[in-house]
């Protein structure tokens, strides 16, 4: 007989996504036989996810947390949205939700301590997913702060308090008295975030990869006009210009007024106010897209 450890019983969930006692019971049934133990949680309709593993879950719901200086953003997903609506779902990314500001990675926010229970994240996430009768996994998690100035949520239609499709998270550094209206502000650029999806803050940010791949569409597109070399040469660095206006934040026009660019929008609020200010950074999740 196989001995029955914590740990063979702990896997014996994570393969099948059973409940702990039930796992438990199954090995003592078959005297720590792993395979048997399957089919035996099978056989009794307890190992509803075990076939659950290769299933595609890029439903659910993007959420964000702001705690003092700090800031996370996760993602939940599940197979349906019918799922990402029900109630013990929502409560299970509350749960987690209120644990991932403590915490600076996924791995570290999956083996953190869940809320009111005596299991980790993961865990807990099992158990659900045995519970609800569809794969359930935690997507990703993105944190963002600020020594001096605010972090501003925003969460485009959101589903519950807090948690929709798209989320956005914006750091602004000022030492502006007036919390208020810096927030109004970021609430606004936030709202651009979420409908313009900058991809990176400034220029210097910008993916070099995804830049060349970009300069050599524009190389081929204008070689096959035909012009003379210098005409080419300041079409390709109108093209990147272009590009950069709808990839950096900094860069695009403010969707507010359609006119400002973002940068402008910055110094005239500086200016205005006599202070000082800055977009440290920003975080923009929309539900599904890390699963393209």
């Amino acid at each position: 007989m196989v001995a029955i450890t914590a740990n063979l019983v702990k896997e014996l969930r994570e393969k099948t996504g059973a409940g702990m006692m039930d796992c438990k019971k199954a090995l003592v049934e078959n005297q720590g036989d792993f395979q048997l133990a399957i089919d035996w949680l099978r056989k009794k309709g307890h190992a509803a996810a075990a076939k659950r593993s290769d299933r595609t879950a890029a439903e659910g719901l993007v959420a964000l947390k702001v705690k003092d200086n700090r800031a996370t953003m996760i993602e939940l997903n599940s197979e349906t949205d019918f799922v990402a609506r029900n109630e013990k779902f929502q409560d299970l990314l509350l749960g987690i939700l209120e644990v991932s500001v403590s915490c600076n990675s996924l791995e570290e926010l999956e083996n953190a301590k869940y809320p009111g229970a005596d299991r980790s994240v993961k865990d807990e996430i099992i158990e659900c997913t045995s519970i609800i009768g569809e794969k359930i996994i935690l997507g990703r998690m993105q944190s963002i702060s600020v020594e001096n100035g605010v972090i501003v949520p925003y969460v485009h239609n959101a589903v519950i308090p807090n948690a929709g499709k798209i989320a956005v998270l914006v750091a602004i550094e000022s030492s502006f008295g007036d919390i208020e209206k810096l927030s109004s502000l970021g609430k606004q650029i936030a709202m651009h975030i979420a409908a313009a999806r900058p991809d990176a803050l400034n220029i210097d940010e910008v993916d070099p990869e995804a830049l060349d791949r970009e300069k050599q569409i524009f190389v081929e597109q204008a070689r096959e006009s035909g012009k003379p070399d210098n005409v080419i040469d300041k079409m390709i660095q109108g093209r990147i210009k272009k590009y950069y206006q709808e990839v950096v934040l900094l860069e695009q026009t403010f969707v507010i007024d359609n006119k400002t660019k973002i940068s402008d929008v910055l110094s005239s609020f500086a200016k205005d106010n006599d202070t000082d200010i800055a977009i440290k950074g920003f975080i923009r999740y929309e539900l599904g897209e890390s699963k393209s």
